[in-house]
């Protein structure tokens, strides 16, 4: 009798008391994380396995933005990064890399392979620091239509090393009216390798494209729309005109898009006009409030997730224009004090709230999918 008292009192423990990094909560959880600009957003799925897009700045920045992604992890009760995929390399996107290794564990290592615009950063992080970082782990050079396998969720590469998918996803495929009006854009080397996930949770899906630019958006969207629709839209290559084009923010027909932007960095007009025009959107939320944007083409800022540490006594309503690049351009506007993310929890169903850190304003979405409740 006694012993099986105590068998049952050891399953009850079994069951009680987690293993790895499950979670009792039953949402897939996505921050995106404030990194000044840069990129850095965390999914996190119902079994607890993570997925980090990409890893902050470089320079004087790494060490910041890699203690906000840790942060966020340990919000989420993460005790390790399961996947870290690098969309590309440029410095805003993978600075942070070596700093965020040595604060949690880092189990598999995601990118489209060699860097295509040459700089002395890229190519001596890639050559020195890179291959000690995934020398134990798993490391994997991304293909479109190749899954990452992450549990509880569906995580489709579409593009990736200057290539998309060629087969639509399930439920898509029709032809896309925006490609007509389509108008090519300028672009760096570096921005179209970008790896470009489709995720699915349930009736949920969202997109993360990296800094895809307009010309590879057409060759992915183009004649047919090969993604459907989406509910979130993330990171829109930080709001910057050489990307979001109609023939892709209009396709999607996002309900929700979250600009990962910064304080002078993306929220352009062209971008917001595109934006708001979007056939189904409901809101735009903004990691950050951008002077490229003014009263004008800003939104209210309950969906702004950080200011800057010392706000002007009044914003223009016009939009100022971006200084000229260089190594004469003026700094931008600094927030260096408290940062603060924006968080999505989805449901299987398709419904999901976005909240705000900074205000703790949450708005919930109903799912629009058909057969859901």
């Amino acid at each position: 009798m006694r012993a099986s008292i105590a068998l049952v009192f050891v399953l009850a423990l079994s069951v009680a008391v987690p293993t790895g990094q499950t979670r009792p909560v039953k949402t897939l959880d996505i921050y995106v994380v404030d990194v000044e600009g840069g990129n850095a957003t965390l999914f996190v799925s119902p079994s607890g396995e993570s997925l980090l897009i990409d890893s902050g700045n470089a320079g004087a920045a790494a060490v910041r933005d890699a203690d906000r992604i840790v942060a966020a992890a340990r919000d989420a009760g993460l005790r390790r990064i399961d996947h870290l995929m690098t969309t590309h390399w440029h410095g805003d996107h993978f600075g942070g890399m070596a700093e965020l290794a040595a604060r949690i564990p880092i189990r598999h290592f995601i990118d489209h392979g060699p860097n295509v615009q040459p700089g002395a950063a890229a190519d001596n992080f890639l050559q020195m620091t890179y291959p000690q970082l995934y020398a134990k782990v798993k490391h994997t050079v991304a293909k479109p239509g190749v899954k990452i396998s992450v549990a509880g969720l569906d995580v489709l590469v579409v593009t990736s090393a200057g290539e998309t998918i060629k087969a639509a996803v399930p439920g898509a495929g029709l032809a896309n009216p925006y490609c007509a009006s389509f108008k090519p854009g300028e672009n760096n080397a570096e921005d179209p390798m970008s790896v470009g996930t489709f995720v699915t949770f349930g009736a949920f899906r969202t997109i993360h494209l990296g800094d895809l630019t307009k010309n590879k958006e057409f060759e992915l969207m183009c004649p047919n729309n090969r993604l459907g629709t989406v509910d979130v839209l993330l990171g829109l290559h930080h709001g910057v005109d050489t990307s979001n084009s109609e023939v892709l923010v209009h396709a999607l027909r996002p309900r929700v898009a979250i600009m990962n932007n910064g304080t002078r960095k993306g929220g352009q007009p062209e971008v917001m006009k595109t934006l708001h025009s979007s056939p189904g959107l409901e809101d735009l939320w903004q990691v950050h409030f951008s002077q490229l944007s003014g009263q004008e083409y800003t939104v209210a800022g309950l969906f702004i997730a950080n200011v800057l540490d010392e706000p002007s006594a009044a914003m223009p309503v016009a939009p100022i224009a971006p200084p000229p690049p260089g190594p004469g351009a003026p700094a931008a506007p600094l927030h260096n004090g408290t940062a603060y993310w924006i968080k999505v929890s989805a449901q299987a169903d398709g419904s999901f709230s976005v909240t705000n850190a900074r205000n703790g304003f949450s708005k919930t979405y109903k799912s629009l999918r058909p057969g859901s409740s």
